[in-house]
């Protein structure tokens, strides 16, 4: 039986799920951009990054309400995202300096 909590904090992660989604479609049409725009090409990482946590957070959702859950998976995919974010940081770095591919 899920509690008062349980449904207000799933219904919180799907909210976070479809405002990523948002995110997802905005970074998409920014995508053309970043090929045409070097500066931009930190971009590319950080939008793997956006779907990794939507995923993430669907993943959690289905814990939450019960439907699935995977222990493992919910520890693999930050660290997914913890590496694209680290990739995007040091290609920003490079473009700061002014090392552009």
């Amino acid at each position: 039986m899920l509690t008062v909590y349980d449904w207000v904090y799933g219904i919180t992660t799907l909210t976070v799920v479809f405002l990523s989604i948002i995110a997802g479609f905005i970074a998409i049409t920014m995508f053309e951009t970043t090929r045409q725009r070097k500066y931009l090409s930190a971009w590319k990482y950080l939008l793997v990054a956006l779907i990794l946590f939507a995923i993430e957070e669907l993943v959690g959702t289905m814990k939450i309400f019960g439907i699935w859950s995977t222990p493992w998976l919910t520890h693999v995919i930050p660290s997914f995202i913890l590496v694209f974010l680290i990739a995007a940081l040091l290609r920003q770095i490079d473009i700061t300096r002014g090392c552009h591919e």
